[in-house]
């Protein structure tokens, strides 16, 4: 099929009459749309939820385990001026 070709198939295609919608379609949608934004806003809400309890968590374990202080030496420095 060259160009014309589908050029022409293409324009058949727009050039047909929409099919008939269903009367009851934008309810359907609407409900489905309102039950998809509601858990989305339900998962978001949970995403921060858990994002602020790792926070808090993180916060707790860094201010008891202070990973940021060096572990004192287990063994002696060597001598070496004696």
């Amino acid at each position: 099929m060259n160009r014309t070709e589908r050029e022409a198939a293409a324009r058949r295609i727009m050039e047909r009459t929409p099919p008939p919608v269903p009367p009851d379609l934008y309810g359907e949608v609407v409900r489905r749309g309102s039950r998809m934004l509601r858990r989305s806003h339900r998962i978001r809400r949970l995403l921060w939820l858990l994002l602020c309890a790792a926070a808090v968590a993180f916060t707790v374990w860094a201010v008891t385990a202070h990973p940021w202080v060096e572990p004192p030496s287990t063994t002696t420095p060597p001598v070496i001026d004696w």
